[in-house]
């Protein structure tokens, strides 16, 4: 945890953007039999999902533990992208998990967040989200699908997964970090407090990790591969796939397979599965 400056307060002092409620928060997940046992917010960190990892590692966190940051100053995306947002202006969370299933199936799980972060905010913010494969949350903003979110699975150890999620909330135009980008409120959600959204999206989280180990990860026995699939803006599009060596492939995303890989039917009739991380760039073409 990164100690707040005080000459620094001007980060923190937008009363549109008042601070989590940790010990509501607490009383709200944390309940005997359920996954989450220990909720902590800090004021600012560099990553919640390295500073969850070290934890786990060190034997500090078990599964069900929650570390949410109210500012992530060297957050991560997916092969080391760096993601950046106003303190206070949205989700920036980690979740240690122990999955018991094969870890072959292990690849779900951004995935399987993706569908419970969708689901919590579908009900908690009345917007309308997509999925893009493989890890990115979209909303739409006058008419253009934008990113608001992205998520990061990480192994911690043998045995253990972070995954982290981070979702822009209250983000202004002015304040996007790129043009693509979109957030909550410029969407049109129809509430932005980020306590019930984050309390939505980790209960959205607790339902399907619990139906995915009981099935021992079994994406369709689930019932995750097909809500995936139906909630995927992938899906249906033709796209291309840039992959490591400068190697391109072009197709029209068809299916998400047993492995969570992107199907790809190419122009000369072939269908070729591609990983996440076999994916530098994944665009429409």
């Amino acid at each position: 945890m990164t100690p707040r400056d005080a000459s620094d307060d001007s980060r923190w002092s937008d009363l549109g953007r008042p601070p989590l409620n940790g010990t509501a928060l607490r009383r709200a997940l944390v309940r005997d039999g359920g996954l989450w046992n220990d909720v902590q917010i800090v004021a600012s960190t560099g990553s919640t999902n390295s500073d969850l990892a070290a934890r786990a590692l060190a034997g500090r966190a078990a599964e069900g533990a929650v570390l949410i940051a109210e500012e992530q100053t060297a957050a991560r995306g997916r092969l080391d992208r760096r993601w950046s947002a106003p303190a206070r202006s949205g989700l920036f969370f980690s979740v240690l998990l122990e999955p018991a299933v094969p870890v072959a199936r292990w690849g779900w799980l951004p995935l399987l967040t993706g569908v419970a972060v969708a689901t919590g905010l579908s009900r908690a913010a009345g917007v309308d989200t997509a999925l893009k494969w493989p890890n990115d949350l979209l909303v739409t903003v006058d008419g253009q699908e934008r990113k608001a979110g992205g998520i990061l699975a990480e192994r911690a150890g043998d045995n253990a997964v972070v995954v982290g999620v981070g979702i822009n909330v209250t983000l202004r135009a002015d304040e996007l970090p790129v043009p693509g980008a979109g957030s909550l409120a410029l969407a049109g959600a129809a509430g932005t407090d980020r306590d019930p959204l984050l309390r939505a999206v980790l209960r959205a989280l607790e339902q399907w990790y619990g139906r995915w180990v009981e099935a021992d990860g079994d994406p369709a026995a689930s019932g995750l591969q097909e809500t995936y699939a139906a909630g995927c803006a992938t899906l249906g599009r033709t796209v291309r796939a840039e992959l490591p060596g400068g190697r391109e492939l072009v197709g029209e995303a068809v299916a998400v397979d047993g492995d969570g890989r992107l199907v790809l039917a190419t122009e000369n009739g072939v269908q070729e599965p591609v990983g996440a991380g076999d994916i530098v760039h994944l665009r429409p073409v």
